[in-house]
């Protein structure tokens, strides 16, 4: 890095993946290409307007105008306890077991200064959202990989991790369904990292930001609804993919009392809260009617079904998807990922994400495609690559 003003720190942190998709894609429209981006997780239909309906509402009460509390109101706490319980059969108090975050990224970038002191490992999917290992970089911590492989069913392999490692780790993060691999886990699983964390006294974090988008009967659990979950868990939830609200930033973090509240000593310390109209809508979104929800599922899962048609006319490998808006798969013979995506771009003309850009390992040899576009696009897209 080379910027004057700039914390060393910095020098380690890759650029941003979705901002360079953004700087690219612009970049392209200048010159006055008919881009089409299938590369970030962005809905591209509205908030439901039931949602939309009660934040009208809300912004018109002086009383949400003033600073929000720092742990989330106690009807927004409630209402993700009720979402919970109705979800997930799981009690939660809305008291200490329940914190309001600023969208989920925000939160997981915070689990790191609340969890992990600086020279400290925490334990991330090999394959996954950036910020896990944004967060720990900005925090002067130590990231160990876990290993995720077609092999192994895109399941992180904690037990991998050797002894010297996991001495120094403080906490390890799960996701499942998986961005970007749409993996999914079994309960065994969780019951296998439940025990792994209290045996080595790790913060067990299981981010579920797609428990609602799933496809072909899947229904995806709560880690919280395994024995002994509470005593070591935090589950991170958003109301950005299961309900259209990425722009509102609004999600949850639940579980583990304690954690629960030494999360909130540094979510205090850093920021003012959910503007409360939000807390009051997307309380809204969490216990309200859930047709909309399905509707979206549905509406994906036509969406994957298109693109993995083409993807075999393509003669392309792939994960079929039960869960998530993406489709993982893999880059043709002699190319890295960096590579594709680059043809991609350049000569078709259509934004996809890099795998290596999710896990500097395990992702290489992958790209993946967001079903978060209009079918029409999609189809359109997916002809253009289909010619190069």
């Amino acid at each position: 890095m080379t910027q004057k003003f700039a914390a060393k720190r910095l020098d380690n942190l890759p650029p941003y993946l979705f901002a360079e998709i953004d700087r690219k894609k612009a970049t392209l429209v200048a010159q006055g290409h008919d881009v089409i981006s299938l590369g970030i997780g962005d809905p591209d239909k509205p908030t439901f307007p039931h949602v939309i309906e009660e934040m009208i509402a809300a912004v018109k009460r002086p009383a949400n105008h003033q600073y929000p509390s720092y742990e989330g109101s106690l009807a927004y706490r409630t209402a993700c306890a009720q979402f919970m319980k109705t979800r997930f059969n799981v009690d939660a108090d809305p008291n200490t077991e329940v914190l309001a975050l600023i969208g989920s990224k925000e939160g997981i970038a915070n689990l790191f200064p609340a969890f992990v002191d600086p020279g400290a490992y925490t334990l991330i999917p090999g394959v996954g959202y950036p910020v896990y290992s944004g967060g720990g970089i900005l925090n002067d911590s130590l990231s160990w990989w876990m290993p995720m492989t077609e092999e192994n069913n895109f399941l992180a392999d904690f037990e991998a991790a050797p002894a010297d490692i996991v001495d120094k780790a403080q906490m390890m993060i799960l996701s499942y369904p998986n961005n970007p691999t749409s993996a999914i886990a079994p309960p065994e699983y969780f019951d296998a990292a439940i025990a792994f964390a209290k045996k080595h006294d790790l913060l067990l974090v299981h981010d579920n930001a797609y428990c609602d988008v799933t496809f072909d009967g899947y229904v995806a659990p709560s880690i919280l609804e395994r024995p002994g979950a509470m005593d070591c868990c935090v589950e991170i939830f958003s109301t950005s993919k299961s309900y259209n609200m990425t722009g509102w930033r609004a999600a949850f973090a639940v579980g583990n009392a304690d954690a629960i509240k030494t999360f909130g000593i540094v979510k205090s310390n850093v920021d003012s809260g959910i503007f409360t109209a939000v807390q009051e809508a997307a309380a809204v979104a969490l216990t309200g009617p859930q047709d909309s929800v399905k509707k979206m599922s549905a509406l994906y899962q036509r969406r994957r079904d298109i693109v993995l048609a083409a993807l075999d006319q393509m003669g392309l490998e792939y994960q079929v998807p039960r869960g998530t808006i993406f489709v993982w798969v893999r880059v043709p013979d002699g190319f890295t990922s960096a590579e594709y995506a680059t043809k991609v771009l350049e000569e078709a003309h259509v934004i996809v994400g890099p795998g290596s850009a999710y896990g500097p390992k395990d992702g290489e040899g992958y790209f993946r495609i967001s079903l978060a576009c209009d079918d029409d696009r999609i189809v359109e897209a997916l002809d253009r690559m289909k010619r190069i």
